[in-house]
């Protein structure tokens, strides 16, 4: 019988989470949905030093942003709480006694000066890679070299210590990674990790070990950095007699800087304009702000469907995918080994993509909340009708303040550029005519705007092409926008008069060059 999906995402309290960590959680629950198994959180806190106050919300506030729905979590509970390893301490020592009572780890009594003493030794030996390993350990401080009595003196007496795995000497570790097929390490090339700590806390990977296998993990998807450590995880398995139910495991390519040359971190996003991180972050230490996708005008939707592609592909032609399509559509086997290149153009572009998509009614709103920010009042309808015609011009929702304002404040400023260039007594000649003749148009919308410009025009012996930048600038103050016409039907038959008589009231001096 087939066991149910279980993955988990496990991130430590230690800041913000990258939006490497999201796409890594992203991944997780898209396998989860596919196959209808169990989406778990884990909070990883063992290193108490390294955590930041704020940091456990806020996982929790980027992953709700994002939609990805937790089943088990420190917030929602399950069956294998609790969820943050702090509060499963209790449990790590019995499986650390387990491995010592097998021959598989052992006591250390270094301390901070003997283990650099260590390492001085083997650097001035030139040693590549001086570490705490089945050669080093024989020379050290440790049950393997002291007296059986003296050891449990030591332990008796509360002389610190902590346990190390004893890693075979010549052994090939074998791993098959989803992604990268076999993985084939010499356990020469691993050190005596440790995996309990002298504060009785354990370490990442006896812990991590330990809680997959409580929690009935079937799959662990986690980034690329883990795949050293991943032997040394296969011999936690196997020596805890759990390799029969050891997960499968898929490392996940880097996210790299747009250049392509390394990892992406928060510096490049800093020197480059743009977010590395879900939501904005507020340093609890130094006040430092970094900026989010959210607060950037990113849709939630947009963002993920952004980050499902940096790194997995469909195999096909489509780009646009709801959160329930990626999940029908999503295989480990179809995410790349390399590394991705991260270009926030084109998270720009699934950003334009989805607000495009949203009906008039919904962006509207956007338009509306900006408008109160500025103090001003429109109709629902008239907000529409401005969305409707702005939509295809903007990337973001604050845009539709910054791209429509004319609707709603007359310029006060004119491009030079195109003054310089198309005002003219030909056009003020013709602008004249059309103010003076806009009221007496019976039905006031764009066509029949239209057309009294249009035979406006033929009377000057003028065709539209002269006149619609100069008529663009009086009326909008922009060199560029949706139909003109539409423009004036929304501003109104006073808004457009009063406009083209300030225009040209101001504009005079290019009228007369």
């Amino acid at each position: 019988m087939e066991r149910e999906v279980r993955v988990r995402f496990a991130p430590s309290p230690t800041g913000p989470l990258h939006i490497g960590g999201v796409r890594t959680a992203l991944y997780n629950y898209l396998l989860a949905r596919k196959t209808g198994g169990k989406m778990i959180l884990r909070i990883e806190d063992t290193d108490q030093n390294r955590f930041v106050p704020g940091a456990e919300d806020y996982i929790r506030e980027s992953l709700e942003w994002c939609g990805i729905e937790l089943d088990e979590s420190p917030w929602k509970g399950g069956p294998y709480a609790p969820y943050r390893q702090s509060e499963r301490k209790p449990m790590y020592m019995q499986y650390a006694q387990q491995l010592i009572d097998a021959g598989h780890a052992y006591y250390a009594f270094d301390t901070a000066e003997e283990l650099e003493e260590m390492r001085e030794r083997l650097k001035a030996a030139k040693v590549a890679t001086p570490q705490y390993n089945a050669i080093t350990r024989m020379t050290m401080k440790n049950s393997l070299t002291l007296p059986e009595d003296e050891v449990k003196q030591k332990l008796e007496s509360g002389e610190p210590y902590v346990i190390r795995l004893k890693v075979p000497r010549k052994e090939e570790i074998r791993l098959k990674d989803m992604i990268r097929g076999w993985v084939m390490v010499h356990s020469s090339s691993i050190d005596d990790k440790v995996l309990m700590k002298s504060d009785g806390m354990p370490t990442y990977h006896l812990a991590n070990i330990v809680d997959d296998h409580l929690m009935e993990i079937t799959h662990v998807i986690r980034g690329e950095e883990w795949l050293p450590s991943a032997p040394l995880h296969v011999l936690l398995y196997r020596y805890l007699g759990w390799e029969d139910t050891m997960p499968e495991f898929a490392h996940l390519p880097l996210l790299l800087k747009p250049d392509g040359n390394g990892k992406l971190s928060k510096r490049d996003g800093d020197k480059l304009g743009f977010p590395v991180f879900p939501l904005r972050w507020t340093d609890p230490n130094t006040g430092e702000v970094s900026s989010g996708y959210r607060e950037s005008g990113y849709l939630p939707e947009a963002f993920v469907n952004f980050l499902a592609f940096l790194g997995w592909n469909p195999g096909t032609s489509q780009e646009i995918f709801s959160m329930e399509e990626l999940a029908n559509e999503f295989t480990v086997e179809r995410i790349g080994k390399s590394g991705t290149r991260f270009d926030i153009q084109k998270a720009r572009w699934f950003n334009e993509q989805y607000l495009r998509a949203k009906p008039d009614s919904e962006l509207a709103g956007y338009l509306m909340k900006a408008l109160e920010e500025h103090n001003l009042t429109t109709t629902p309808e008239k907000a529409e009708k401005i969305a409707g015609l702005m939509k295809e011009r903007v990337s973001f929702p604050q845009d539709f303040w910054q791209e429509a304002k004319y609707f709603f404040v007359a310029p006060e400023e004119y491009s030079e550029k195109v003054a310089s260039k198309k005002w003219n007594s030909q056009s003020v000649a013709v602008f004249e005519d059309f103010k003076n003749e806009l009221p007496s148009l019976q039905d006031f919308n764009a066509s029949t705007v239209k057309e009294l410009l249009i035979s406006i025009l033929e009377r000057h012996g003028m065709k539209i092409g002269q006149v619609m930048q100069a008529l663009r600038l009086a009326v909008t103050g922009a060199e560029a926008g949706p139909d003109l016409m539409e423009i004036i039907e929304v501003i109104g038959r006073e808004e457009t008069i009063q406009r083209i008589e300030a225009a040209i009231s101001k504009l005079s001096n290019y009228a007369s060059a």
